[in-house]
C-alpha cells in the first residue's frame, strides 16, 4: 500500500486495490479532505487505525430523479408531522450518526478525529446536514459535503422510524444536486432507488 505524505496529494487510480483502498495515513485536514472528495476519495477507518483512503472500482449513487419514494413514505410525508431543517444542528446529527447503536451496517465509523473534521468542514461552508424533528426532538438526520453539484453522503441516523428516508427523499429534492454519492453498496439505499455505476463514469460526472 502506498503511504501519504505531508504533500497533499493521492496516487492513481491505478493503484487502487481489490477492495477500493488507495493510499493511508496522511490527516484529515481540510485541505486534504476537499481535495480528495473532488477526486472521488473518502476516508472509511476505526479508531486506532491508520487514516484509510477509499476510491470503489464500483461507486453507490442516487441520480434524484430516480428516487422511490414508497405508499407508505409518502403517506407519513402527506402527514406532515415532522419538521425537516438544513444546516441547523449539524454537531448534533454527526453526533448522533457517531454514537447511535446500529444493526443494519449502514454507515462508517466515525472517529472522534473525524467527527472534528467534518465540524470544521461544516464551518467551512463546506459540509452540510439535514436534521428531522419531531415535537421538537432531534429523531433523525444525515450529513455530508457538497462538492460542486454533488452530494457527497457520508452518514445517517434514525431514532424513529423512517426519520432517515424522510431526510435522505428531502435531499434528493434539493434541484443542486445532480447525483448523490453514496460511497458504496448498501440494501437500504438501494431501496430508495441507488445504484452502482463505475468508477469512470463517477469520476466524469464528478468532474463535469
Amino acid at each position: 500500500m502506498i503511504w501519504l505524505t505531508d504533500e497533499i496529494k493521492f496516487p492513481e487510480y491505478q493503484f487502487t486495490n481489490k477492495d477500493g483502498i488507495i493510499a493511508l495515513g496522511g490527516d484529515l485536514s481540510e485541505d486534504r479532505l476537499t481535495f480528495a472528495y473532488k477526486k472521488g476519495i473518502f476516508p472509511w477507518f476505526s479508531e486506532g487505525d491508520p487514516i484509510v483512503w477509499y476510491c470503489p472500482h464500483e461507486r453507490m449513487v442516487l441520480f434524484p430523479d430516480e428516487i422511490k419514494v414508497s405508499k407508505s413514505m409518502r403517506k407519513i410525508i402527506d402527514k406532515n408531522k415532522f419538521t425537516i431543517t438544513e444546516n441547523n444542528a449539524f454537531e448534533a446529527v454527526i453526533y448522533n450518526c457517531k454514537n447511535i447503536d446500529r444493526n443494519d451496517g449502514f454507515g462508517t465509523w466515525i472517529t472522534d478525529d473525524m467527527e472534528q473534521a467534518y465540524i470544521n468542514l461544516h464551518k467551512a461552508g463546506i459540509a452540510k446536514s439535514i436534521e428531522i424533528w419531531f415535537d421538537n426532538e432531534l429523531v433523525g438526520g444525515l450529513y455530508g459535503l457538497e462538492i460542486n453539484n454533488i452530494f457527497c453522503g457520508e452518514s445517517m441516523f434514525s431514532r424513529v422510524s423512517n426519520a432517515s428516508k424522510l431526510a435522505f427523499i428531502h435531499l434528493s429534492k434539493n434541484k443542486n444536486y445532480k447525483l448523490i454519492d453514496c460511497q458504496i453498496y448498501n440494501e437500504h439505499l438501494a431501496s430508495l432507488g441507488a445504484r452502482e455505476i463505475s468508477r469512470d463514469l463517477f469520476l466524469k460526472l464528478l468532474k463535469a
